[in-house]
């Protein structure tokens, strides 16, 4: 690690142009950024017009004596986090409806959703998120009668924690008018008894007979919801966001509250699919920056397969604890060909979904199959997730210069269940974080909030430790795919913003940045690494504006 000094081109620029009114100067701070390959260190930046002027030692106090000045009073300041795959309005939803992330029990969950239900009577459905089966008591799917038990007059429907299956009480198969003859659609699967009666779990594609009935939230709501969003964010130190999947409406109201001076968070959009919403939102081409680099659009999300948990990630072979059963692919290789050379053609960037081995092979065919069609463009298409890889499969990630954006609290949330899923072969290509790095791939580091919670220090801790917070496994899972503290933070910032061809604006506290950074309450490179998970934020600033100061 290296001190770093600001250049003289910026000193003449502060001396000849700066009005001190315009100038911050925050020192004192214990201070770490990723530049030049490696940890640089600091005490103080400078701030002018919500950008880093100088970055330095406190010398720079008596640079600019008339300069408003700011004690860091030794607190860790480093770049703002940026996660690469998040859900905004999911994440605000989320505190909206019933919250099931994390309870460990069938019966402790309905006592939730009971408890929720009685305080909501006014709802018309009973909605919410995060119930996980795989860590109950009884490792299987919840059914319809469940929820009866609790709420049989109103309809109820709760999306798995990974958003790739859901489960409905019979109310709401009835209003759906789900029987036992209503097929499985492509990509989707209902879970049915031994007499083929849905049982109440929706796989992927299959939960759209659902949510077709399901009442829109009003736009008053969607505001609310966006709010409480950013405010999440900026408590836990993001400062910006890859949101994976947003429509026209989406887009209306991030901009209305970027108009309004509400907005707290950057947020790079990605277009929900090939179809109608690319079509409206890409009609004027990309949206390389709007409201000071707040806002852009200039990216696809797509989807290839199902998620781990619920058996729904397309794999080359069955699971390993579930004989005959491949999971699912949403599109056969010539409609994914079709969708990522539409995208690419028009110069966006695509980032698929693909968590099953098979879904992430099919991903590549479709990125090679385009390339051959319009060359490297630079697009920095990427891979979201990219769990379960093919060992073969790893190198071609270089070959056709693809991001691996990739969650780290997905290991450790897995960990208990992944490899009984594919076995100890194919793990040997899962949530393989330092293989990619080692053979020059970009790894972009994200939490898939609200499916993993938003805060990043989850995401740092498990890509250094790759245990769970309880410690578990001691010495890690699979720890020789572990990442260094360096490698993690760079994950995390700088090649984040990278993965959003923004690494020229944000990433890093260099001068001519954004001025968006966190200060921390313990210094995330010489703390034990098993705390580094309970790190707290104590400030969050975009350009150079406190957004978030928490109460300590």
């Amino acid at each position: 690690m290296k001190l770093v000094f600001s250049c003289f081109l910026f000193l003449l620029i502060a001396l000849s142009c700066s009005s001190p009114d315009d100038l911050t100067v925050v020192h004192n701070v214990k201070g770490y950024s990723i530049s030049d390959d490696e940890v640089q260190e600091f005490t103080s930046v400078v701030i002018k017009s919500g950008k880093f002027l100088e970055v330095g030692d406190n010398s720079l106090l008596d640079e600019y004596p008339d300069a408003k000045k700011i004690d860091g009073k030794g607190k860790v300041m480093l770049p703002g986090i940026i996660d690469a795959h998040g859900h905004v309005m999911g994440l605000g939803f989320q505190e909206l409806q019933v919250n099931l992330m994390g309870i460990n029990s069938l019966e402790a969950t309905l006592d939730t959703i009971k408890n929720y239900a009685e305080a909501n009577p006014d709802l018309e459905w009973i909605q919410g998120r995060g119930w996980n089966q795989v860590i109950w008591d009884k490792n299987e799917f919840p059914t319809a009668r469940d929820l009866d038990k609790i709420v049989a007059d109103r309809p109820v429907w709760l999306n798995r924690v990974d958003g790739h299956a859901a489960w409905a009480n019979t109310k709401a198969m009835q209003l759906a008018g789900i029987s036992k003859d209503t097929p499985d659609p492509q990509g989707g699967k209902i879970i049915r008894d031994a007499e083929g009666n849905a049982t109440g779990v929706f796989i992927d594609a299959a939960e759209n007979y659902i949510n077709e009935i399901v009442p829109s939230p009003t736009e008053k709501e969607a505001e609310l919801a966006l709010k409480k969003a950013y405010e999440q964010m900026a408590s836990v130190g993001i400062t910006s966001v890859h949101d994976a999947g947003i429509n026209a409406a989406t887009w209306d109201r991030f901009k209305r509250f970027n108009q309004s001076g509400d907005a707290k968070t950057r947020i790079y959009a990605m277009i929900g699919g090939a179809g109608e919403s690319f079509d409206i939102l890409s009609e004027n081409g990309l949206v390389n920056s709007l409201y000071n680099d707040m806002l852009s659009l200039r990216s696809v999300k797509l989807y290839s397969d199902g998620a781990l948990g619920s058996r729904g990630a397309a794999m080359l072979h069955s699971y390993s604890d579930d004989p005959g059963n491949e999971g699912l692919l949403f599109y056969d290789q010539a409609e994914m060909n079709e969708m990522i050379l539409k995208v690419t053609e028009k110069g966006f960037q695509a980032n698929v979904h693909a968590i099953g081995d098979r879904g992430n092979r099919q991903v590549l065919d479709a990125f090679e199959y385009a390339q051959s069609k319009t060359g490297d463009k630079g697009l920095r298409n990427r891979v979201e997730h990219a769990q379960i890889v093919a060992l073969e499969d790893i190198p071609r990630f270089k070959e056709l210069d693809i991001i691996a954006s990739m969650q780290p609290t997905h290991a450790t949330s897995d960990k208990n269940m992944a490899e009984d899923r594919v076995g100890s072969q194919r793990i040997k290509g899962g949530y393989a974080w330092q293989t990619f790095l080692n053979q020059g791939t970009v790894v972009a580091a994200g939490s898939d909030f609200p499916v993993e919670h938003s805060n990043p220090f989850y995401g740092l801790y498990s890509s250094v430790t790759r245990m769970g917070q309880d410690g578990e496994p001691e010495g890690g899972w699979y720890p020789n795919e572990a990442l260094t503290r360096e490698q993690a933070l760079r994950a995390f910032t700088v090649d984040a913003a990278y993965a959003a061809h923004q690494e020229k604006v944000i990433g890093s506290i260099e001068p001519g940045k954004w001025a968006d950074f966190i200060l921390i309450n313990e210094d995330y490179f010489e703390i034990e690494e098993s705390e580094i998970w309970k790190i707290k934020v104590l400030e969050t600033w975009v350009a150079g504006n406190r957004v978030f100061k928490s109460a300590e």
